[in-house]
Parts: C-alpha cells; structure tokens; sequence
C-alpha cells in the first residue's frame, strides 16, 4: 500500500452514507417468494406514502390513462401490471438514494444516471433470455453496479471530483487504485455488503471490470452485470462479451436499440431529466493533483482521531466483556484491514498472556499461553509496551510464536500491546501480509491510538466484572451472617421451649393446670416463625407500634422464672417506673434484646450475683426524647479489649455452643428500634444502658419547644 494520507477506506467507515430504503429490502424478499402476486406488491407499496404517490402519479399520467377521472391505488397497479409496478419501485427507491448521497446535489448526474439505467434495462433483458429467474435482481443489480463512484465521490470529493465524470473503464479503475488505493468496484461492493442482502449483488458490482475470461464460471449475475456494462460502454471483444451468457450478437443488438426507449421512458416516470446527457463528453481519468502533504497529514490524523474516538463508543455499548473483546478483533480487522486478528490477554496471576477464543480457531486460542517471563518478540512487545512487527523466517521465533503464526495464517503479524497507565493488559496480534508492513509502520500512531482505546474499555470491563464479583461475594456474606444471626436467635426461644416443656411434663403428671405454659409456648413458637421468615424479609420493622417497657419486662423475666433459668443464686432486682414506660417499637424486638442481655449476665455469673433491670427516664438527646432502659449485673466486668469490640461480631470465648454474635445482636436490634446503647463496665460489674425512642418523642421536643417560647 501507498501513502496512507490518501487512505479512502477509513473515510468510507465513518461516512454518513445512506442505507437501502426498508420498501427496497423488503421488495428484494418478497420477489425471492415464488408466490408473490400483485396482493403482496400492493400491501407493501400501501405502507410507503411516497411510493404510493410515485404509482398514482405514473397511472395517471397519459401514457396509461385515456379519460380525465383519476384512479385509485388498486386500479393504478391494475393498470400499470406487475413487471411496471416492479421497475417503478426498485427505480424510484435506488434514486432516491443516490440522491442522498453527499454531494450528489452540486454534480450533474444525468450521465451517471443514464448509464445506470440503460445497463439496468439490458441486465434485465438479458436475464429474460437467459433465464434467469430472478429478473427483477438483475435490474436492481445493473442500477447499483457503478454506486461505488458515488461513494467515492462522497468521501473523496476533492480527490474525485474529476475522476466522478470520467469513462468507467479499465484506464479509470487503474487511476483509482492508483491514487486512492481502492477502486470504484470495491467501493460498491463494501457499501452493498453494509446493507446485508441475502444476494450476488455485491459481487456483481465488484466484478463488473474483470476480464471476461475470469468470469466464465462465475454466478450469472455477475455475468449478467458485466455483460449489461460492456454493450452501455462498449469496452473490449463484443464477441468474447457475448459469449458470457451464450447469447448471439443479433440479441445484444436489439437489446441495446431497446434500451435507448426504455430509458427514456423510465427516466420521464422517475421525473429524471436526461436532456443533453449525450453530450457529456466523458474525460480521461488522471491523477489528482498531489495534496499539500502537511494539510493531507492533519485531515489523516482528524480522521484518525474521529475513528478512535467512534471505536471507543463502540466498545462502550457492548454488553459483556466478551462481546466487547469481539467487538475490538472485528473493528481492528475493518479499520487496519488485517486478514484475521488474536487477542492475547494478561491471565490472573500476570504471569502469561492467554488467547481469547473466536472464529474457527477458539479451542486452539482458549489453550494458547506465551510466558511473560520466557522472552520473545510478544512477550517483549507487553513488557516495554512498544509495538512489533513480524514477518514468518524474518527472525528467530518462540514455539508459542511459531504457533500463533499458524493460527492467523498470515506471512507477517503486528502486534498492539494494550495499554493503560503504565499496565499492559494484553496484545492484541494482527495477521497481514509482508507488503503491508511499511503501511502499519507509517500509521503506528493511529494504531497505538485504538490501543489505548480498547484497553480502557477493558479495563473497565475487567473493573466491572471484579465490583461484581465483589457485590456478590458481600450479598453472600451478608446472608451468611443474617443465618448466622438467625440460628443464634432462635436458640434463645428454642431453649425456652425446651425448658417449659420439662415443666409442663412435671404439670402434667401432678395433674396441675398448664393454661399460662401453653401460652407461653404458643408465643415463642410464633418467634421462632418470626425470626426464621426474618432471614429472607429485608425490610426495615414498622416502627409505628407502641410498646410498653414494663410489660415486656415481667414477659421476659416470667420466661426465665418458670423455666428455672435464672438460678437461685442470682438474684433480679427491679426498679421501673409508672412513667414513662411507652416507647415507639416493636415488642419482639425489645424481648430479643432483653432475652440476649439477661443471658449473658447469667452466664457470666457461674457462681451467683445480681441483675437489675431498671427504668431510669426520659433522656434528651439531640433534641429528640428516650426511655433509658439499664440492665446491670454484678459480674467480674469485662477487659479492655473486649470492650473494645464489644458489639462487634467475634468469635465467642465461652464453651458450648455460642457463636459470639448475642452483643452484635443487640446492637442491631437496638438500631432497628431507632435506639442508642452503651456498656460501662468494671471491677464492679458491667451495665447495658439503653436509650429508646419515647412514644411520640418528636412532637413532646415540639411541644415543650413551643411551650419555652411562649414564656420567652
């Protein structure tokens, strides 16, 4: 390849070039059904305004209509017949957009025009006498067979403009090889493949130059198209033309003499305006004058820039990071015309590059690793972060790289280390040939350039898959501990139940009434339910209940009393108060709070001591009112450090079965009543002093609020 600075194909891939009208596609695929009849025809043009109106005006016109009345949709495809209605619709949608195409507006046309309809016409006659079942696509074919001219002419007006009006002949595809490194030919086909139709079409306008003796074996749509193109511009061996579709000269004769009427009449229907397109004379194809190559190396660059900055979008709307990784391999084979592209990526440890698996070859690159550490043209390009290039024999190679060449298939390779910051996080390896080496070396800026794209886009799909992974491991995590939490509350009411039952065993056999046990069974029962459905029920507890303190108190401690729980040698003390005893909560969750404290001063005093559970009254803080709740006991206290972490969730020190979680516990249930709590311990004894919201303790701080302005 030349100077890249006159590279057309990137400008064609960021082209605001127009796409086939959805009438055109959809009449493409109705004409591949051997049924399709004028019902079909009429439903699909009914659904177009503008086609509608092209049909009604061309039924109406005096070519069809012999009285002044107009006719309707129907009576105008009635009238006109399928083939007309056919012809109509692929001319009008093909014009339509040629009209779309920059610039086509400020160059005269009517040439190009006429050439494109006169080899429609004859591609489709000679399609009838061939045979060919699919006439219509014929015709289609012959109107797109020079559209390549206009997507140049797009891209390229400065470049082109000359060339657009030249002689479409061999003389022209050779100046644009030339100086734009892509012929017309080429050009169309690439815009025609954009537009994916299950169709020859593209190879028909790719191959419209080729020598005739290539083309004896070929689909005969492409003959057809070459054969169409030859008798519009008479380039070549006639006979040798002829003998394409094996037909005879006399035929191609009449068919050309056809044309010439049919044209005119087509483009009077499509409201063309051929007058004087004869005398156009067509001018030799030469080469533009060279560009300033300071003004051709910034356009290079702003292109570049455009087409970064497009792939770096792209990369962002992928879903997943192997549709992503996808997305990169296809848009580095389309932009730097690599015959096939690999992706190495840096493994876990960061110890090897491994290959991401797509295409034929996915197996073999899913197994395919290059050690960092072993050295060699690839390892070298990810551990300095430079480009490299590397021809087959050129250069002593590695297995792994010896492989890799197998795998692209390719004489030469350019490798793209994928770099962010100062990590590489893979190589991304191109297949090409050895005469395009010189070209990546020019263009090593550009490709660094989407390097750096594709690697933020993959280390932000590598960041998202690792916050992922981390929501997920902490989600899992917190059900383990609300399980855990759970199996440590249930225990508590389970003991409970555990212990009325020896009591009611004990009942029983005295014959005793057991009404107050049941009732108490029942109750913890149901808090086991509670606690249980708790686990998957995330929802904060309403906080709209009221509870009164004193109650719950002689609940929690009847339990413990009944159960003899509490020993003998541990003696409760309370000190409540009339009021204020109401607090805004739940009553489980200040049972569950009481049952866990009691507990564990019960358990820390083996030998015997005292446990008061006292209300101590309203508390102010930050302008909001609490019940303060204090449970005391006479224990040993508690040291330093676990104090320290005392509401935190650790592993218990005590025997049996305890999880170390009951203190944690608490805390939480403290915080989901909307409370505070606190422990002071010491040689004395340790004491749980705990705040809860009084019963409407908002509008009481209002209440009191207004009550010391008005005496101010």
């Amino acid at each position: 390849m030349h100077q890249p600075d006159h590279d057309i194909r990137n400008r064609l891939l960021i082209a605001r070039l127009p796409a086939m009208p959805q009438i055109l596609i959809k009449l493409i695929e109705l004409l591949q059904a051997d049924d399709a009849g004028m019902p079909e025809l009429a439903a699909l043009i009914a659904k177009d305004a503008g086609m509608t109106s092209k049909i009604l005006s061309v039924a109406n016109s005096s070519a069809y209509q012999r009285h002044s009345r107009s006719v309707g949709l129907e009576q105008a495809l009635v009238s006109l017949g399928t083939d007309m209605i056919k012809t109509l619709v692929i001319s009008e949608s093909v014009f339509q957009t040629f009209n779309n195409f920059p610039h086509s507006g400020s160059t005269d046309l009517r040439a190009f025009w006429k050439g494109s309809l006169t080899t429609a016409v004859i591609a489709r006659d000679i399609a009838r006498a061939m045979d060919y079942p699919h006439v219509e696509e014929a015709y289609l074919a012959g109107l797109l067979h020079n559209v390549g001219r206009l997507a140049l002419l797009s891209t390229a007006p400065k470049e082109y403009a000359y060339n657009f009006t030249a002689r479409d002949d061999e003389d022209l595809c050779a100046v644009e090889q030339r100086t734009l490194e892509i012929t017309h030919t080429e050009a169309g086909a690439w815009l025609i493949e954009r537009w994916n139709l299950d169709s020859f079409l593209a190879d028909s306008v790719l191959y419209h130059h080729e020598p005739v003796t290539r083309l004896e074996s070929a689909h005969p749509l492409i003959r057809i198209v070459r054969l169409a193109h030859h008798l519009c511009y008479h380039d070549g061996d006639a006979d040798e033309a002829a003998a394409l579709c094996g037909l005879d000269a006399t035929q191609l004769d009449a068919f050309v003499k056809s044309a010439a009427r049919q044209v005119l009449k087509s483009a009077e229907y499509l409201g063309i305006d051929l007058t004087g397109a004869d005398d156009i004379v067509a001018p030799p194809a030469v080469a533009p004058t060279p560009a300033d190559p300071v003004q051709a190396r910034l356009q290079e660059e702003v292109r570049n820039m455009v087409l970064v900055s497009e792939m770096g979008q792209t990369f962002a709307r992928q879903q997943g990071e192997a549709s992503m990784l996808e997305a990169m391999a296809r848009s580095a084979r389309i932009l730097f015309d690599f015959d096939t592209t690999v992706l190495l990526l840096e493994n876990p440890t960061g110890h090897a590059l491994e290959g991401f698996g797509t295409g034929e070859a996915q197996q073999r690159l899913a197994e395919f690793s290059i050690p960092l550490n072993k050295g060699g043209l690839i390892a070298d390009a990810a551990a300095e972060r430079k480009m490299a290039f590397a021809t087959r024999g050129a250069q002593p190679l590695t297995i792994a790289e010896e492989q890799l060449f197998r795998i692209l298939g390719t004489d030469s390779m350019v490798c793209l280390p994928l770099v962010t910051g100062q990590r590489c996080l893979g190589v991304l390896v191109g297949g090409a040939g050895t005469w395009q080496l010189p070209s990546y070396q020019k263009r090593e800026r550009f490709l660094q350039s989407f390097g750096t794209q594709a690697a933020a886009a993959l280390e932000t799909a590598i960041s998202e898959r690792g916050h992922a992974r981390r929501q997920v491991a902490h989600v899992a995590e917190e059900y383990r501990e609300a399980s855990r939490r759970v199996v440590h509350e249930v225990n508590n009411p389970l003991s409970i139940i555990k212990n009325y039952l020896s009591v009611l065993d004990a009942k029983l056999a005295r014959r005793e009434p057991v009404v107050s046990e049941m009732s108490i069974l029942n109750e913890e029962i149901d808090r086991v339910g509670q606690l249980i459905h708790g686990l998957a029920d995330l929802q904060p507890t309403d906080t709209g209940s009221v509870t009164h303190i004193g109650r719950v108190v002689d609940d929690v401690l009847r339990l413990f009393r009944a159960t003899d729980f509490v020993p003998a040698s541990v003696q409760l003390i309370l000190r409540m108060l009339e009021e204020p005893n109401e607090i805004d909560g739940d009553a489980d969750l200040l049972k569950q709070i009481l049952v866990n404290l009691i507990k564990n001063s019960v358990e820390a005093m083996p030998d015997g001591g005292r446990i008061e559970i006292s209300n101590r009254g309203l508390v102010n803080r930050e302008r909001k009112l609490y019940v303060e709740l204090v449970v005391a006991d006479s224990g040993p206290g508690l040291s330093a450090e676990v104090l320290a972490n005392l509401f935190t969730a650790v592993k218990s020190s005590k025997e049996g079965k305890h999880h170390g979680l009951g203190l944690s516990i608490v805390h939480s249930l403290v915080k989901r009543l909307g409370g505070e709590i606190t422990c002071r311990s010491g040689a004395t004894g340790t004491t749980f002093e705990i705040l809860l919201p009084a019963r409407g303790s908002n509008s009481q701080i209002a209440t009191v609020q207004a009550r010391v302005m008005d005496s101010v």
